[in-house]
């Protein structure tokens, strides 16, 4: 198990993952967001290459449209 802190709440994962299957598993898939990991940007393009490990700590941003 490996723990992560997600807009300040700690998770428990099961092992280190890819922030593709950790949007899947979120329930962000097709969602447009904006993701920190230990302050830096994650940008898209590496979202299948970058991997989440014990001790990271994410913020999640949603886009919401609006007018």
């Amino acid at each position: 198990m490996i723990t992560v802190s997600i807009n300040g709440e700690p998770r428990q994962l099961p092992h280190a993952i890819s922030v593709t299957a950790f949007v899947e598993l979120m329930g962000y898939s097709g969602k447009r967001i904006a993701l920190e990991r230990n302050g830096e940007i994650v940008p898209r393009s590496t979202f299948t290459t970058a991997l989440l490990n014990d001790g990271d700590q994410l913020e999640i941003v949603v886009a919401v449209g609006g007018g």
